[in-house]
């Protein structure tokens, strides 16, 4: 962590578990401010995705499961979704995951910045998708759920896509136990 942390009052990036970390700034207040991590803690995880996008009239946001696979976020969608428009209009995009743990004082940021693409629904890696969050017992999935909003099989199903230019992690697990980091 020290070649961290050098590298970030340098003003470099940082490679920590694959990533090249973008660098936030340096100097002794934004260290501790700013800790990287490995961001695979929260890709890894069954957490929400925020998809920002660009409209006319402002930014959007919508919450998301992803699947990350080969450093590529995959979110599901569809062709009649607002976000597939905005993103045919204009693909700059930003990806929030955040894991927040007040009872622990657990608080990590990842963002991933980049231009997505809409390509057509891959019905294994949506399967995957849903492995991750419902769990590996197919049969225990709620049938509603599969037929009517999963739809693994809807021939208007589509993954946006988006392999980021840049990431960004920050580990701000002091709020209860600063100024000691309460993970990991």
């Amino acid at each position: 962590m020290d070649s961290v942390a050098n590298a970030r009052r340098e003003g470099l990036a940082a490679v920590i578990g694959g990533f090249l970390l973008a660098s936030a700034g340096g100097g002794v207040a934004d260290d501790a401010m700013n800790t990287p991590f490995d961001p695979h803690a929260l890709l890894d995880a069954p957490l929400m995705a925020n998809l920002a996008t660009i409209c006319p009239d402002g930014p959007r946001n919508a919450p998301m499961w992803f699947l990350w696979e080969a450093g590529v976020i995959w979110l599901p969608s569809d062709t009649r979704a607002s976000s597939v428009a905005r993103i045919a209009d204009d693909p700059r995009v930003a990806v929030e995951i955040v894991r927040f743990e007040p009872d622990t004082g657990i608080l990590l940021h990842l963002g991933l910045r980049g231009q997505a693409e809409v390509v057509a629904m891959d019905a294994n890696r949506f399967r995957c998708l849903l492995v991750k969050y419902l769990g590996p017992d197919q049969a225990g999935w709620n049938p509603w759920f599969i037929d009517t909003i999963a739809r693994i099989d809807d021939p208007n199903g589509r993954f946006i896509r988006l392999s980021p230019d840049s990431t960004f992690t920050n580990n701000v697990s002091f709020f209860r136990t600063g100024p000691g980091l309460a993970w990991p």
